[in-house]
């Protein structure tokens, strides 16, 4: 993990992405991309592809911000010319296809600098592992206590090895199996494939659980046990059919929605 972006607008919680960010190029000794990119709340020069005032002023605030959070790091700073909706997220998910990790902020309902669905869509398109920080909380640092969600579908198993480098530092970790598991007794003649041992394979102490099967919902359930196990990052697959609904992606827009602590998602 030697190439890491981190998205900046003008909300108050970017301070808090470059944060985490920072941390995380400290401890890989990676070099660090700001790219600022927000919409444009005056219309006329969104429409015109043209950056307002407005826009050139958060932009440079947000430069100054940046630069004194990244001291003695390498780094680099990328603008977006302009704030047309469509542009925003089309751009900030091409940029991060460019990148081993990229940071980004849960959408804000009260916010509204950035297109709405810019997070998922880059997270579905990019190819690469998306760290999403949520909108409350506070959080300086990651993976100290991480949670994947496994159900060994092909999301699961991107993410799972997309993070392997931030599940190798992590003081613990604990799979949350969201699969169905034979109770039947049957003596099973298939290869005894599970995570739990090839993640300690990899030099990793993992614990292995499985959620059980109540009223509750799945995603409501990780994120429960994600709380009760003081976990600092949730490892997961992006639309993936993880038992929340019959309807795809429906898992991964629910976390998006009510995550309380940072997911790390990859499709």
């Amino acid at each position: 993990m030697k190439d890491i972006l981190v998205h900046v607008d003008g909300s108050e919680r970017a301070a808090m992405r470059i944060e985490v960010a920072v941390d995380l190029a400290k401890r890989f000794g990676a070099r660090l991309t700001g790219l600022y990119a927000q919409t444009d709340s005056h219309r006329p020069a969104a429409v015109a592809r043209k950056a307002s005032d407005g826009l050139k002023a958060a932009q440079a605030a947000g430069e100054n911000l940046f630069n004194s959070a990244t001291k003695g790091i390498e780094t680099r700073w990328w603008v977006l010319p302009h704030g047309e909706p469509g542009f925003v997220a089309a751009e900030v998910m091409f940029c991060s296809r460019y990148f081993d990790l990229v940071v980004l902020g849960q959408n804000d309902p009260k916010d509204s600098t950035t297109p709405d669905d810019m997070v998922e869509q880059t997270i579905l398109n990019c190819g690469r592992p998306v760290l999403v920080i949520p909108y409350v909380g506070n959080f300086t640092s990651v993976a100290n206590r991480a949670v994947v969600a496994w159900n060994a579908g092909r999301e699961a198993t991107r993410a799972v090895h997309d993070a392997l480098e931030l599940l190798k530092q992590a003081k613990a970790v604990s799979v949350l199996s969201m699969r169905a598991h034979d109770d039947n007794g049957a003596v099973n003649t298939m290869p005894p494939v599970n995570i739990v041992d090839h993640l300690e394979k990899l030099g990793i102490p993992t614990e292995g659980e499985f959620l059980p099967d109540e009223e509750i919902g799945k995603m409501d359930m990780l994120l429960s046990r994600s709380f009760d196990l003081g976990a600092d990052l949730l490892v997961m697959g992006a639309h993936g059919q993880y038992g929340l609904s019959r309807l795809r992606g429906s898992g991964t827009r629910y976390v998006l929605k009510h995550m309380t602590l940072p997911v790390l998602m990859s499709h």
